[in-house]
């Protein structure tokens, strides 16, 4: 019986081809996965360059899964949230919370000392305020606005150490809506990091956004960014930057016939009705929510200072007039084409 064995020089010839063949093939082309979901509002919309369709399907889980506690945490419309429960104890001892509120606390106070009191978390009093007069359908009045107002105020909100916070007066009330979507994407890029992923696209309604590294098929994720009112103001591209959009009368009520918007001027307590929106790219995205609210509230040009004095962050503001106002680093920063208005 004849041996059908290869000779040891074509054995080994063959190992080192195939050897060779596996090393040129090199590792598989990675695969973009996505999906979203509604939390904290809005629809999260998430895309990922993951290694593999089964590693990035867990990744997508485990940030839908943070996004979902943090929205369980620092709702103010549940009353059972860890927030709804330190804010029942205003005026109260100081109350032990979570490290994870905490930090979140402890930014927030941070940045409405940097802007002066134009974006405070203590603003709920007055949107408790402004809900209801438009039950009411009446603004309200002066005496109104200054009892609620004495309600306000980032000092108020005492940060001690180990994790213990104190809420100085009763019915001081906190409400974390204008950062907490910022919070939870800066909260994601640890998730990102444990999964091995480096490229990503994290959205909460396209208003704040993480662009996490670049998409598989280009330098720069691009996104659609609506202007003031229903419009869409154009298209930016974003490569490891953080976003924040906010717009004065994107959510607007009508009281007595007059327009108001959303964002209220925690100083003044009163909403603002000028229409206009306000792009901000930070480092993070909790900087930039804080950033983007207090831009609106202060203007073009208390705002754009502000933004100015803020290490790699940029503007971007506008008005149903077309005006334009842009830090001076603006068009360095980012790529943007505005659609003829």
């Amino acid at each position: 019986m004849r041996s059908h064995a290869l000779p040891p020089q074509r054995l080994a010839s063959l190992l080192v081809a195939g050897a060779l063949a596996l090393a040129c093939a090199g590792p598989p082309p990675p695969v973009v996965v996505s999906d979203g979901r509604y939390v904290m509002g809005t629809v999260l919309e998430i895309t990922l360059v993951a290694p593999d369709e089964v590693l990035g399907r867990e990744a997508l889980g485990a940030l839908f899964e943070l996004a979902g506690d943090l929205d369980a945490m620092l709702s103010v419309y549940a009353p059972q949230s860890e927030l709804s429960q330190l804010n029942a104890t205003a005026g109260g001892e100081p109350r032990r919370v979570s490290p994870e509120l905490a930090r979140l606390l402890a930014r927030s106070v941070e940045y409405s000392a940097l802007s002066g009191g134009s974006f405070d978390v203590t603003v709920g009093p007055l949107i408790a305020l402004w809900k209801r007069a438009v039950e009411r359908d009446v603004p309200p009045t002066p005496a109104e606005l200054a009892r609620a107002r004495a309600r306000v105020g980032y000092e108020k909100v005492h940060v001690g150490a180990g994790g213990r916070v104190g809420l100085a007066a009763p019915g001081v009330s906190i409400d974390l809506g204008g950062i907490a979507k910022g919070w939870a994407l800066d909260r994601m890029r640890p998730v990102l990091e444990r999964f091995a992923i480096s490229d990503a696209l994290l959205s909460f309604g396209q208003s704040s956004v993480w662009a996490v590294g670049r998409p598989s098929d280009g330098d720069a994720w691009r996104l659609l960014v609506r202007g003031p009112g229903e419009t869409l103001l154009g298209v930016i591209e974003l490569a490891e930057r953080a976003l924040s959009v906010s717009g004065s009368l994107s959510q607007s009520v009508e009281i007595g016939g007059q327009r108001y918007g959303h964002v209220i001027d925690p100083r003044s307590g009163q909403a603002l009705r000028q229409r206009r929106q306000a792009l901000v790219l930070a480092p993070d995205a909790t900087l930039a929510e804080a950033l983007s609210k207090a831009l609106l509230v202060l203007g073009e040009d208390a705002g754009m200072a502000l933004i100015e004095a803020q290490p790699r962050c940029e503007a971007l503001l506008v008005d149903t007039g077309g005006e334009v106002w842009t830090t001076r680093g603006w068009n360095a920063a980012t790529r943007f084409e505005r659609f003829a208005p």
